[in-house]
C-alpha cells in the first residue's frame, strides 16, 4: 500500500512538472490533422501511436525545458515553486525521464511509418532547443509555436506518411496562436528578464507594444482559420466555432493584467485550453454531422 502511494506521489510530480494539462494546447488540432488526412477517423492503431508520440515528445520537451531553466527558475520568484528550484525532483531522475519520453517517442513514430521515424530526431532537436531561444533571441515565442506546430503537421504524416498543404497551414495556427498567448505569459516577467539577460518580445519592445503584437499574432491566426473554410469546403459548424474562438480570444486580451498572477493564468492558459477544444468539437461536428 506504502508503495503503491509512493508511485502514485511520483506520477502525480511528473504530471505536474511537464503540466500535462497543457496537453489540451496541442492535442485537438493533432486529432483535427488526423481526422482530415484520413478522410474520417484513422485506424485505432495510428490514432494509438500518434497519441503515445505526441505525448512522449511532448512530455520529453517539457521536462528538458525545466532542467535547463532551473537555475532562472530559482531566482524568479514567480516560477521559484517550481519542482527543481524546490528539490523536489532531482536534476538526474529528470533528465532519465527526458530520455524515456524522447526514446517513447522514437518507438512510436517508428509504429506508425518511415517518415515519421526519419523526421523523429528532427523533432526532438527542435522541441529541445527551443529551451535555449531565450537567451539570444526575442523570437523565441515564435519559435516555441513552431516546435508545438509540429503537433498537427506529425499527425497528419502519421496517417498519410507523406507531406501535404493542409497540415502546414494547421501548423501555422498553432504556431501563432501559441507565440501571442505567450508573449501575453511573459509579460509577467519583463523586468526579471531584463535584469537577467533574457530575451522576450514584452521586455525588448514594452508591454503595450508586446501585447500589440501578441494581438496581430491572433489576428492573423484567425484570418487562417478562415482561409480554411474553402480550402477544406467548412460549413456553419466551423463558422460557429471560430466566432465563438474569436470571442474568447477578444476577452482574452482584454482581461490581461500582468500584476495579477490569477487573471493572467484565466488569459494564458484556461482561455485558450477552451479554445482548443471549442475548434476540436466545432471542426469535427462540421465534418461528421454537416
Amino acid at each position: 500500500m506504502e508503495y503503491a502511494r509512493r508511485i502514485g506521489s511520483k506520477i502525480k510530480l511528473y504530471s505536474e512538472l511537464v503540466m500535462f494539462s497543457h496537453t489540451l494546447f496541442s492535442l485537438p488540432f493533432a486529432i483535427i490533422s488526423m481526422v482530415w488526412a484520413a478522410e474520417g477517423f484513422p485506424s485505432w492503431r495510428v490514432m494509438l501511436w500518434g497519441l503515445i508520440a505526441l505525448i512522449g515528445a511532448r512530455n520529453g520537451a517539457n521536462a528538458f525545458n525545466r532542467v535547463v531553466d532551473r537555475t532562472f527558475d530559482a531566482q524568479n520568484p514567480r516560477t521559484a515553486h517550481r519542482h527543481l528550484p524546490r528539490m523536489l525532483l532531482g536534476e538526474r531522475e529528470v533528465l532519465r525521464f527526458v530520455g524515456i519520453n524522447y526514446a517513447i517517442f522514437i518507438f512510436a513514430a517508428g509504429m506508425l511509418n518511415p517518415l515519421c521515424l526519419i523526421l523523429s530526431p528532427v523533432a526532438i532537436f527542435l522541441i529541445s532547443s527551443y529551451s535555449y531561444t531565450k537567451r539570444f533571441t526575442y523570437l523565441s515565442h515564435l519559435y516555441l509555436g513552431f516546435t508545438i506546430a509540429s503537433a498537427p503537421i506529425g499527425a497528419w504524416f502519421a496517417v498519410t506518411g507523406r507531406f501535404a498543404f493542409t497540415p502546414f497551414i494547421l501548423g501555422t495556427v498553432v504556431m501563432l496562436w501559441i507565440a501571442g498567448f505567450d508573449i501575453i505569459y511573459g509579460s509577467q516577467d519583463i523586468e526579471f528578464d531584463k535584469n537577467h539577460g533574457l530575451w522576450s518580445i514584452p521586455s525588448i519592445f514594452g508591454l503595450k507594444n508586446g501585447l500589440r503584437i501578441a494581438a496581430g499574432l491572433h489576428l492573423i491566426m484567425v484570418l487562417l482559420l478562415i482561409a480554411l473554410i474553402p480550402i477544406r469546403q467548412l460549413g456553419w459548424l466551423y463558422i460557429t466555432g471560430i466566432v465563438i474562438s474569436i470571442f474568447l480570444l477578444m476577452t482574452e486580451h482584454k482581461i490581461i493584467t500582468p500584476s495579477n498572477r490569477k487573471v493572467m493564468k484565466v488569459a494564458s492558459y484556461n482561455l485558450n485550453q477552451v479554445i482548443s477544444m471549442v475548434i476540436l468539437f466545432f471542426t469535427l461536428g462540421d465534418y461528421f454531422l454537416t
